[in-house]
């Protein structure tokens, strides 16, 4: 009862987070406004967190982190083409994170507070990018190892092929109000680039 409870405490926390630092950024949020929006006492935040910092990077481990064990598990147990598997991948970024306004403002924090924050990028990286690039290199090597792809360069640089939906993403934060972007559109433009850009032409 008493885990149960402090998991309860944690999760509301982290909720009143999200929305301190989507209204006011990193710099302008305050632990005392977490606090308050959680409807818990200063000192309790205190207990479960040091600093902003360690606020952001649970958020980062419970909004984000869960979206890359769901994509590694369904990596692990693809039983298809490294093509189809890609557009699974592809497809459910957009679903959990392009469309996701919580985990949008995850990305816009860290864009905006990098590089005053170094520490949030780095630890973003290791979290999220380093274990991305590992993943996204495995499905291309295998892909031109079974000759659906190419031997491309963007197997060195494999984590460009969700350059378009982080452009999706700063889209949505951005441009939204002057042009409301058509998501269905640019993730079928993003499919038809990244497979048609690894597609092993010799094999068609």
């Amino acid at each position: 009862m008493v885990k149960k409870r402090k998991e309860a405490r944690i999760a509301e926390i982290l909720q009143a987070a999200v929305e301190e630092f989507s209204e006011n950024g990193f710099v302008g949020a305050k632990i005392e406004a977490i606090a308050a929006r959680a409807g818990v006492a200063k000192g309790t935040v205190y207990i479960y967190y040091n600093t902003k910092e360690e606020v952001f990077e649970a958020i980062v481990r419970d909004r984000i982190s869960p979206v890359f064990k769901l994509i590694s598990g369904i990596v692990k147990l693809w039983p298809g083409s490294q093509a189809m598997l890609l557009k699974q991948i592809i497809s459910r970024f957009y679903s959990e994170i392009v469309e996701n306004e919580e985990r949008r403002m995850i990305l816009k924090t860290l864009i905006s507070e990098s590089a005053r924050f170094e520490d949030l990028a780095k630890f973003y990286f290791q979290e999220i990018l380093v274990p991305a690039r590992k993943m996204f290199k495995s499905i291309i090597k295998k892909g031109i190892k079974k000759g659906e792809f190419r031997d491309t360069p963007i197997v060195n640089e494999p984590i460009i092929i969700v350059g378009p939906a982080l452009m999706a993403a700063v889209w949505k934060m951005t441009f939204e109000s002057a042009e409301k972007l058509n998501t269905k559109r640019w993730l079928e433009a993003h499919l038809d680039l990244v497979i048609h850009g690894l597609q092993n032409t010799d094999n068609s």
